[in-house]
């Protein structure tokens, strides 16, 4: 982070002025989208070396571009400009105040043994230097009243279970148990709302993990597939996650002051596509558009040259990550209740946080 801190040095040294570079503010009360996350809000390239050190075998996990993810179409929907990466900001303050995307393709919750992954503290590390440098430019108050205007999205735990739990990397199976590794990251998440809280951060949407038992990956790994398409055991761990993950956003909510955090239940939505794929015009629920072998599993999206003709025919992209198309439909759902689930996230869709109001710093 040596090149940052020069960054914000150079700037400081320069005198730049503040209040003129606030945004403009509008009726929808969020001044810019900071997103923290795994392959769900990153193709890779906020990940250094990530062609050299992945694990997964799936170079393209989200179809080449950016602009196909989630939280890249809410922003569409805020009428905000897609936040960038962090290792690729321009050197200019204007930069940051579009919002960041500090995301990694391969991240989790827990600090990870090997360079093939960011932590979540990693990504806490870097949403902390922003907010330092935010505050030197546009001073004490006004830097406070556009971070809590902000909204953060932060969607996590998808690697912790795919690369810790279930392949008993580094013996954490044999070390915990569904539950109780659950609650280690849910504990930790709760950990790092905090740390954001106390940064005034005051908006923050929290995605559950998907259904990954019904993953290529895990499918062609446990060849169990039982009348649900899916590794229900395997679920079940995640449902676990999500369950836990929830309840602790409903007590922070009671808890902390002016706090609006929101719970997305990917799982739900993503569980009601696969049950119902034609009603939602997908052929093939079962396989990844972009792979080979069983489900296109055993060998990852490591060139496009390989994918499906149709991509929109698929719910699957790659071994763990879904095509563009249910990106799409998720983010219909979270935005404003329709398409899958009415209630998809909770206490209210994103729309809702987008456009609530957040008391002024004291």
């Amino acid at each position: 982070m040596e090149g940052f801190g020069l960054f914000l040095v150079a700037l400081v040294s320069m005198g730049i002025t503040n209040l003129a570079m606030v945004p403009e503010k509008t009726s929808r009360n969020v001044s810019a989208m900071y997103v923290l996350g795994d392959s769900s809000v990153d193709c890779g390239s906020n990940t250094l070396f990530y062609p050299i050190i992945h694990l997964n075998l799936s170079l393209l996990p989200c179809n080449g571009s950016n602009s196909i993810l989630l939280p890249y179409l809410l922003a569409k929907k805020m009428g905000l400009p897609y936040a960038e990466a962090f290792y690729a900001q321009n050197g200019t303050i204007d930069g940051l105040l579009n919002g960041v995307n500090y995301g990694a393709a391969h991240a989790t919750i827990l600090s990870p043994t090997s360079l093939s992954h960011q932590s979540l503290n990693h990504q806490l590390r870097q949403v902390f230097e922003t907010v330092q440098l935010l505050e030197l430019q546009l001073g004490h108050e006004s830097s406070r009243h556009f971070i809590r205007s902000s909204l953060f999205y932060l969607a996590f735990g998808k690697d912790d279970y795919i690369d810790l739990f279930l392949r008993n990397f580094s013996g954490v199976m044999a070390e915990y148990n569904g539950p109780q590794f659950a609650e280690i990251l849910v504990n930790q998440m709760v950990h790092a709302v905090m740390n954001l809280y106390d940064m005034n951060v005051r908006k923050v949407v929290l995605m559950g993990i998907l259904p990954l038992g019904c993953a290529p990956s895990l499918l062609f790994q446990w060849h169990i597939d039982d009348a649900t398409g899916c590794v229900e055991m395997i679920n079940e761990v995640i449902l676990r996650y999500n369950v836990l993950l929830e309840e602790s956003i409903i007590r922070l909510n009671e808890e902390l002051p002016d706090a609006h955090l929101v719970f997305c239940d990917l799982y739900q939505g993503v569980k009601k596509i696969i049950t119902y794929p034609h009603f939602f015009g997908f052929e093939d629920a079962k396989n990844a558009c972009c792979g080979l072998g069983l489900y296109g599993a055993e060998i990852g999206c490591v060139t496009s040259d390989i994918a499906c003709n149709t991509v929109s025919a698929n719910v699957w992209w790659d071994l763990y990550n879904p095509t563009p198309k249910v990106n799409s439909l998720l983010a219909e759902s979270t935005w404003s209740g329709q398409q899958l689930l009415s209630n998809i996230c909770r206490p209210t869709t994103i729309r809702g946080l987008v456009y609530s109001s957040v008391s002024p710093p004291t």
